[in-house]
């Protein structure tokens, strides 16, 4: 079960600071992994999953339950952090400095 949560944690990490399918007005550019930016593994965090046993109570999924509060977290982490709420991923880099530059002309 913890391999499923850390899965999911990881993956959802991916999606909301590097996963978009780039296209233009005509195609998709985005059409094999090397121009498809996934997160690598030198770039996952140290994970710790904890789980509670809950003797008794059946099963409901894991890997799938950490995914949705994965993003949440880290959107409201970065906007404790800044200031700025971001509404559009993946939180590049780019869309970030962004963000504050708009923030700064406020």
């Amino acid at each position: 079960m913890s391999n499923q949560i850390e899965g999911g944690l990881i993956q959802s990490l991916s999606w909301s600071l590097k996963e978009e399918v780039k296209f233009d007005d005509t195609q998709i550019l985005s059409t094999d992994w090397s121009s498809y930016p996934i997160l690598t593994f030198s770039e996952i965090p140290p994970v710790d999953v904890v789980l509670v046993n809950r003797t008794g109570m059946p099963f409901l999924g894991t890997g799938e339950a950490s995914q949705g509060p994965t993003s949440a977290a880290l959107a409201n982490a970065v906007f404790d952090a800044t200031s700025v709420r971001f509404r559009r991923l993946p939180l590049t880099p780019e869309r970030v400095k962004q963000g504050l530059e708009d923030k700064n002309k406020a």
